[in-house]
């Protein structure tokens, strides 16, 4: 292709088909050797290139693409299960982008000296957004250096601090911040801030980058989650919730409201309760959280961990509930008990812990009937201590604890570690599991 019949600057467009196909490939034409030399970042081939070729740097790539995808078509002709089909899937971008997408700085600075528009946007992401989705923090420098907006927002209403969404990505954070990115900018869509975006995925240092340069700790998205209610909800795995007790450890620390309600009226307690987090809870609890509060269906941080204690084993839900109640929390209306074993009967540590709450329940026979017989033998001193106290009445040491527990209220937790007593003693007055209830 001679120079001289290219379109003029900013106008040019080159197509790459890429086919679903094993035969060997013809000899690439220039296009596609320009285009496999951006990708690759071999400088090399593409100076050449441009120099004999595509002296314009802002030619636009149409990516066309063969692919196989996923497609729900009418249950009267496929059925529920649906159909692959082979579609035609389109895609612009440019030589900055592309370069900037898979961190060849090189590249990208010698696009660059051949005025490559450090703004344009083809497929919707400037270089910018592409270099920090990658956290290539050279890149993403390089092009700041060269006036690349870093509040520039793209077609999906998003700008570049959105994307530093994983731990590499903190250079490139740095970068934007230092050369002016706004920090409370909100996303189009989700209306998330940078930090709500940091609280979403964990990160710890990059939520201190935006608190420090004056991002606003209590920001409300488009549900009116705080960035702290986001981090509470994201805290679902047990081993993988460190970094989120790291974030919100940080985000109470600058002022966040630990009662701060979302559009459901769920506070971030109702959400770590959800997802058993106890090391969250106990945090939250400290950091004066309300522990009766109820949510717009009326329920409390106590009933979401009940309700979901059998999915949450692996977290110890056990913990949550005791933790709760040694902070104030209202127990269980007395008739309801039935229903919380037979949703919570897997997991006879809360059993115990909700029954020890009171200082009389009455047994009834009926419970036997809700409880798997599976778990029933799994489980069998400790269900048959509980049956038996059908006819037999409470010790003298559990109506003591009782009065203690009743005296202390929502103090317990902080209270009877300052007793005089054992520390057996103690663990039996914060309603510690045991093995049985006789």
């Amino acid at each position: 292709m001679a120079t001289d019949r290219l379109p003029k600057p900013g106008r040019a467009k080159l197509q790459i088909f890429q086919k679903m196909e094993r035969d060997p490939p013809p000899s690439p034409a220039p296009a596609e050797q320009y285009h496999t030399a951006l990708v690759t970042g071999d400088l090399g081939s593409l100076q050449p290139l441009m120099a004999q070729h595509y002296g314009d740097a802002n030619v636009v790539f149409e990516i066309n693409k063969n692919e196989m995808e996923w497609q729900l078509k009418s249950p009267a002709t496929f059925g529920l299960s649906g159909l692959w089909s082979l579609e035609y899937k389109r895609e612009l971008t440019n030589p900055l982008c592309i370069t900037a997408s898979h961190g060849h700085t090189d590249c990208v600075r010698h696009l660059l000296r051949w005025d490559a528009d450090v703004n344009a946007a083809p497929g919707g992401k400037s270089a910018l957004h592409e270099a920090c989705q990658g956290g290539h923090t050279d890149c993403a420098e390089l092009l700041l250096e060269h006036q690349a907006d870093p509040n520039l927002m793209s077609e999906e209403g998003l700008a570049p601090l959105h994307l530093c969404t994983s731990p590499n990505t903190l250079g490139c954070a740095q970068m934007l911040v230092k050369h002016g990115a706004r920090v409370n900018q909100m996303s189009s869509e989700g209306q998330e801030s940078p930090l709500h975006i940091a609280a979403k995925h964990g990160l710890v240092d990059h939520a201190l980058l935006y608190l420090q340069h004056g991002a606003s700790v209590d920001s409300r998205n488009r549900h009116e989650e705080t960035p702290l209610s986001v981090a509470c909800g994201q805290a679902q795995e047990p081993h993988g919730q460190e970094p989120y007790l790291e974030v919100c450890h940080l985000l109470l620390r600058h002022g966040a409201d630990a009662n701060a309600t979302d559009e459901e009226e769920k506070s971030p307690l109702h959400k770590a309760c959800k997802n058993a987090s106890h090391p969250l809870v106990q945090l939250l609890l400290q950091n004066r959280a309300k522990v009766n509060v109820f949510d717009y269906n009326g329920t409390s941080p106590m009933a979401c961990v009940l309700q979901n204690a059998s999915f949450k084993r692996e977290c110890r839900p056990h913990q949550t509930v005791q933790t709760l109640l040694n902070h104030g929390s209202q127990r269980i209306w007395p008739g309801a008990f039935e229903k919380v074993l037979k949703s919570c009967a897997s997991t006879p540590e809360i059993i115990g812990i909700l029954f020890n709450s009171y200082s009389k329940l009455r047994v009834s026979e009926k419970w036997r009937e809700v409880i798997p017989e599976e778990v029933f033998q799994m489980y069998q001193p400790f269900y048959q201590s509980l049956f038996m106290l059908s006819r037999t009445p409470r010790c003298l040491q559990h109506l003591c604890r009782c009065i203690i527990r009743k005296r202390l209220g929502s103090e317990c937790w902080s209270c009877i570690p300052r007793l005089p007593v054992p520390d057996p003693l103690q663990h039996y007055l914060l309603l510690e599991p045991e093995g049985s209830l006789l």
